[in-house]
């Protein structure tokens, strides 16, 4: 099920309800119970893939005990490869099988040799690139004795299937998420209160923003050849703001759920839209995926030490690793490339930590100079997110072609102008409540009661009147 969907609003209440009903009892209850609402949300999609989950949470859990059990240093490799190679290996084979046979023919046939392609009609289990990642870190944290693994299955289960944030993250750590599984949870009602506005601003953006553009999204890239290059130009700009929408509220909603059952997910967005420059976009973009990485990838590879080369070397291949993450196509490696081309000046100049704070941080407005950082990574992220967006490099080329053709100066053919004062408002509240974790975290406390109340009731309406076209979030294919 979906959070934006009508299952979703009766499944939550009653789960809510008896989660604290159960607060009374034992702790393991409680967590079992957690276990089994996530098995039924996950299980919602197609009960088939409850299997995958399982298998995954069983082969790490008993590789953390082994772990830390053994003291041979090999027998320790040994067991890290059993984790990284079946977390991997089913994350390999659902969603990039066809892609390596496609291009291994398309090689062969390069080289005047024909070959019959033997690809499978693989569905893509549901968030399994999220999971399986969060079990890995696991792993992979206890064999650099970082952590102690867990010998209460029943909290490392929900740990894993965790239903708010199970299928498109953030990607929890094992040490933020999984010690609040041990401890007894009490009811707040100040973090469930604000953990419910978090959610109502998730569905503004993901309802009212992203769907929308994905309306004017679909029409532009679908039929791309039809319009001007300030149309094309225009419809990256809705997609920057549909992805955003779409992903970011999908993390607002899992992130307020969360603090309603007395958890707390990490921020997964902080503002990227409002960045400086390249490096301080990737520091705010889906915090999770780029922190695992630097944690996983990049530092293990050297990071920033070592020679120019070397430097370079782990840039391009974080990025492109990033880029391949989401997606089996070239349009994703190429994304990723892109940005890792992006940031290579700022390491190289020693810049990519200039700008650590918030923008204009003890100002109401940005300096000329911040608005011309914001405005120039803005400008080379929609460029880059026409790859991202292209169904293959062929329309992404075609697409820009047209986009950097005389036909950028003229009027775009499509003007929905009640989308864009929507963006327009949305950037204001999001531009006001920059310094927080989400837009209203702290959005009108100084104003009366009646006020907040009818600010939360236009939001609620919006969502009712101005929703579009009920969509699934684009990043349930990754």
């Amino acid at each position: 099920m979906i959070f934006n969907s009508l299952d979703f609003a009766i499944f939550l209440p009653i789960v809510f309800a008896i989660y604290w009903l159960l607060n009374k009892g034992s702790l393991k209850v409680q967590n079992l119970f957690i276990v089994l609402a996530s098995y039924v949300f996950y299980g919602w999609w197609d009960y088939r893939f409850l299997a995958l989950i399982i298998f995954s949470t069983l082969v790490d859990f008993v590789v953390g005990i082994y772990l830390n059990k053994c003291a041979k240093q090999t027998d320790r490799k040994i067991l890290l490869w059993i984790s990284i190679g079946v977390n991997l290996g089913l994350l390999g084979f659902f969603k990039y099988y066809n892609f390596f046979v496609d291009n291994f023919v398309n090689a062969f046939t390069f080289f005047g040799y024909k070959i019959e392609p033997y690809t499978l009609s693989i569905i893509l289990p549901v968030g399994i690139s999220f999971y399986t990642f969060q079990t890995l870190s696991y792993s992979i944290d206890i064999y650099r004795c970082k952590l102690e693994p867990t010998k209460d299955i029943v909290a490392f289960a929900a740990f894993v299937s965790f239903f708010p944030q199970l299928v498109a993250g953030p990607i929890e750590r094992a040490s933020n998420l999984l010690p609040q599984f041990y401890k007894k949870r009490s009811f707040n009602y100040a973090n469930a209160i604000d953990g419910g506005r978090q959610i109502l601003w998730g569905l503004f953006k993901k309802v009212v923003i992203a769907d929308n553009c994905a309306k004017y999204v679909n029409t532009i890239f679908n039929d791309y050849q039809e319009y001007s290059g300030s149309t094309l130009f225009l419809g990256g700009i809705f997609f920057a703001f549909q992805i955003y929408g779409d992903f970011s509220g999908y993390s607002d909603i899992a992130i307020g759920t969360s603090r309603l059952f007395g958890f707390n997910l990490k921020q997964n967005f902080a503002y990227p839209y409002f960045s400086r420059d390249i490096a301080e976009f990737w520091r705010r973009w889906h915090i999770s995926l780029s922190t695992w990485f630097r944690d996983y990838l990049y530092i293990p590879l050297g990071g920033s030490r070592g020679t120019k080369i070397n430097q370079v070397r782990n840039v391009f291949i974080i990025f492109v690793v990033s880029g391949f993450w989401h997606g089996a196509n070239w349009t994703f490696i190429v994304w990723g490339a892109l940005n890792a081309a992006y940031f290579l000046p700022l390491l190289l100049l020693k810049r990519n930590r200039v700008n650590i704070g918030v923008v204009a941080q003890n100002s109401r407005f940005p300096k000329f100079r911040e608005i011309t950082g914001i405005l120039v990574t803005f400008l080379l992220t929609v460029i880059a997110w026409i790859f991202f967006r292209s169904e293959s490099m062929g329309q992404a080329i075609a697409y820009l072609k047209i986009v950097f053709s005389k036909t950028i100066f003229t009027i775009p053919q499509v003007r929905p102008t009640d989308l864009m004062i929507m963006i327009v408002i949305f950037l204001c509240f999001e531009w006001v409540g920059r310094r927080e974790k989400h837009a209203l975290e702290h959005l009108w406390f100084k104003y009366p009661r009646p006020l907040r109340w009818g600010l939360y009731f236009c939001i609620a309406m919006s969502i009712l009147l101005l929703g579009g076209e009920a969509k699934e979030f684009i990043y349930f294919q990754f």
